[in-house]
């Protein structure tokens, strides 16, 4: 997911450029979640702001321009995100998938749980690539 998140930033392991994100002001939505970890599957509790189609995750909620995300997810490679109590069999839990992997959050409470789904799920909506008029190909015209 490293990879993800750097190629998917344009970025290299070295540059400390969130593509262009002010993360540390006036995000959508900014909270804890406990997130299950990449590799070590333990559940780690983590500050999460969701800004300009970009969920980032840091260690505390004391968010400065120098501050450096422990990750960042684009939104524009998200497919779903739902609730998975039933998957992970604890309340509070919802589930963000990609087409390559699905990570699992839990909240703090049933609200917090539905305020991140339709927040993210609206940020999924809003930066999901459309179709443009000019990317229409009209196969009956004669060209």
């Amino acid at each position: 997911m490293a990879s993800l998140w750097r190629a998917a930033l344009g970025q290299s392991d070295n540059t400390a450029d969130y593509g262009g994100v002010e993360f540390w002001s006036g995000s959508e939505r900014a909270g804890w979640l406990t997130k299950q970890g990449e590799y070590i599957k333990t559940w780690r509790r983590r500050w999460f702001v969701l800004k300009q189609g970009k969920l980032f995750w840091f260690k505390d909620s004391t968010i400065t321009r120098a501050s450096r995300p422990r990750g960042v997810i684009p939104v524009s490679t998200c497919l779903t995100i739902k609730g998975a109590e039933d998957v992970l069999n604890r309340p509070y839990a919802f589930e963000l998938s990609t087409r390559t992997e699905t990570m699992y959050f839990i909240a703090d409470s049933e609200k917090d749980k539905e305020d991140w789904i339709n927040s993210i799920g609206r940020s999924i909506v809003q930066h999901s690539r459309s179709v443009t008029d000019n990317e229409i190909v009209d196969y009956d015209s004669k060209q």
